[in-house]
C-alpha cells in the first residue's frame, strides 16, 4: 500500500472544498442543476483528477489515458470545475454553463466537452460503456484503467446490472465502479423507494471485488484506488458512504436539493457555511 503524505491529503481536501464552492456558484448562476449529487461527490472527483488519474490535457485523446465516466451525469457541475482547473479549458468558460452554443452542457457531451469519455441522459449505462471501453482496451493491447462513477438511484436500474454481468464474465479487472452511495434520489430515501441492500453481496455475486469506504475520507480514497489495481482477476466496486449536500446543512441528506438550485438567499448562506469548512 502506497503511504499518501498528510501535505497531500490536506491538498485534496482543499480541493474538494473548491470543487462544492464552485460547483454550487455554477448551479447557482444557472438557476438549474442538482447540487445535493454535485457535493456528494467532490472527495471522489478531487482524488481523481488531481492525483490519481492518468491523463493529459493538453491531449485529451490520449489513446493509453485513463477513462472516467460520470454514468450519474447530472451531477456534471463538479466534474466541469475539476476539467477546467485541472486545464482541459478555461475556467473562465465555467460561467457558460446553460448558454446557447455553450461546450458545457447540462449533462455531459462527449462530442462538445475536452475531457468527457460519454455522454449521459439516461441512468444506468455507464457501467456497461465502461465494460465496453475496457474490452477495447484488452484487443488492442493498452493499458489503461476506467472508472465509472455511478449514483445509487441508478443502481435500481436493470441495465446497470447487465453491464455488471458483462464485466464479471470477461474478468474486466480495468473496470473500477465507484458508488456514490448517499441514499438519497429524487423522491426520498433510496432504502425506502428501492432498497439495494444487500448491495456487497449483490456485487460479490457479479463476481466483483468490494471494497467499502466512507466516500469523504481522502486517506480511504486514495487507499481504496491503489488498492484496485492490485486485482487482476476480476472487475472492482468501491461502494463509497457518502452525504447528499454534503457540507451545506440545509442540503444534507435531504431529497429536496436532489434537483433545485439554491435562490440568492440560500446560495450565500451555503457558500458561508462551505467557505467556513474550508478556513
Amino acid at each position: 500500500m502506497i503511504h499518501h503524505s498528510e501535505s497531500l491529503i490536506f491538498d485534496l481536501e482543499e480541493k474538494a472544498r473548491k470543487l462544492r464552492v464552485e460547483a454550487l456558484e455554477m448551479i447557482h448562476r444557472r438557476g438549474q442543476g442538482h447540487p445535493g449529487g454535485s457535493l456528494s461527490i467532490a472527495e471522489i472527483i478531487a482524488a481523481l483528477f488531481f492525483h490519481h488519474l492518468k491523463i493529459d490535457p493538453e491531449n485529451p485523446s490520449w489513446e493509453e489515458r485513463d477513462r472516467f465516466i460520470l454514468s450519474k451525469g447530472h451531477a456534471c457541475a463538479t466534474l466541469y470545475v475539476a476539467l477546467a482547473y485541472r486545464g482541459f479549458f478555461p475556467v473562465e468558460e465555467l460561467k457558460t454553463w446553460g448558454h446557447l452554443n455553450s461546450r458545457l452542457q447540462g449533462h455531459p457531451d462527449r462530442l462538445k466537452t475536452p475531457g468527457i469519455e460519454m455522454t449521459s441522459g439516461f441512468l444506468g449505462h455507464g457501467l456497461a460503456i465502461g465494460a465496453g471501453i475496457c474490452l477495447a482496451a484488452r484487443l488492442k493491447g493498452f493499458k489503461y484503467h476506467t472508472y465509472v462513477l455511478l449514483g445509487d438511484g441508478e443502481c435500481q436500474a436493470g441495465i446497470l446490472w447487465e453491464g455488471a454481468m458483462t464485466a464479471g464474465k470477461y474478468r474486466l479487472s480495468n473496470l473500477t465502479a465507484i458508488l456514490d452511495y448517499n441514499d438519497v434520489q429524487l423522491d426520498g430515501p433510496v432504502h425506502e423507494i428501492m432498497p439495494l441492500e444487500p448491495l456487497r453481496e449483490k456485487w460479490r455475486s457479479f463476481n466483483f471485488e468490494v471494497i467499502e469506504i466512507n466516500g469523504h475520507n481522502m486517506r480511504e480514497i486514495l487507499d481504496s484506488l491503489d488498492m484496485v489495481l492490485e486485482i487482476h482477476d476480476r472487475p472492482q466496486v468501491i461502494i463509497a458512504h457518502t452525504t447528499k449536500g454534503k457540507g451545506v446543512s440545509f442540503m444534507e441528506n435531504d431529497a429536496f436539493w436532489h434537483g433545485r438550485a439554491p435562490d440568492d438567499e440560500q446560495f450565500v448562506k451555503a457558500k458561508a457555511e462551505l467557505l467556513k469548512e474550508e478556513s
